[in-house]
């Protein structure tokens, strides 16, 4: 099957830049690399045409005018910029672990999407992967286990890697907690739900907006858990200003029986 990954972005080039150097280290490059930018300067466009010359996988670069946080908009628009069959979300603060797009392609089935957790860094840790470009992605779990006593990663038991197995497949409404930075789906399901809910504005949950539609159209939860670790830099909390109409907005979805997205991908395909 044909794989994009979409990457999202804004105004922070140095973790971008360790997140395609994660990208160019995967076990498996049969994939396509979309850096979705939510209104950068022109730093971000210059690294990623950078990267792009020596990229052992193709890369991609689809921007959007600065007006505030908008992530569903920036990723529909990269996802209506692609024609593969199977899209992984993530953001450019997660650095992927070497086998991250392999592991979301071997666990992919029809009718469901997948969603997987993260390892926390810690501003110490962080600033010394930015400055020193250390590839954490290659750390194995010794080096990950020194890190966690050392109070630099958080819940490190996401780096256990376990097999396919029914015990994916136990909790198919599982919607609370799941994020874009892991996750990943069927194209044609998501063109179906019109992608993103670009109604939300600010930052907050458009991403379980994205889940619960599914869930409504029939596409069901597997757990990636175990599998498809990424390791999220630190940054400070964002603006959260919109949060509590985003919320109004998602109870409402909730308690309906919607699929589609009412400002969605439709508009730029």
């Amino acid at each position: 099957m044909n794989v994009a990954v979409i990457v999202t972005t804004y105004n922070r080039p140095d973790a971008l830049d360790a997140v395609l150097y994660g990208f160019a280290a995967q076990d498996g490059r049969d994939f396509e690399l979309i850096v979705a930018d939510d209104g950068s300067t022109d730093e971000t466009r210059r690294l990623v045409e950078r990267r792009a010359r020596t990229a052992p996988i193709p890369l991609k670069h689809v921007w959007q005018e600065d007006r505030g946080f908008r992530a569903a908009a920036i990723r529909n628009r990269a996802l209506a910029a692609t024609g593969a069959d199977y899209v992984i979300f993530t953001d450019g603060d997660c650095v992927p672990s070497r086998h991250f797009v392999a592991a979301h392609c071997r666990l992919a089935e029809p009718g469901r999407f997948l969603a997987g957790n993260r390892v926390l860094l810690s501003a110490r840790l962080t600033e010394r992967v930015l400055r020193e470009r250390v590839p954490i992605h290659e750390w194995d779990g010794g080096r990950w286990l020194r890190a966690w006593l050392a109070r630099d990663a958080k819940r490190i038991w996401p780096l256990l890697i376990l097999p396919d197995g029914a015990f994916r497949r136990l909790r198919p409404q599982r919607w609370y907690g799941v994020k874009t930075c892991n996750l990943s789906a069927w194209r044609g399901d998501l063109l179906a739900v019109n992608g993103l809910d670009e109604t939300y504005a600010g930052w907050g949950l458009e991403d379980s907006d994205l889940v619960i539609r599914l869930l409504h159209a029939g596409i069901r939860h597997k757990s990636a858990r175990f599998a498809t670790p990424v390791f999220h830099l630190w940054h400070r909390e964002s603006d959260r200003r919109r949060l509590a109409e985003n919320q109004r907005l998602l109870d409402d979805l909730i308690a309906s029986a919607r699929t589609r997205a009412a400002l969605g991908v439709d508009q730029y395909l």
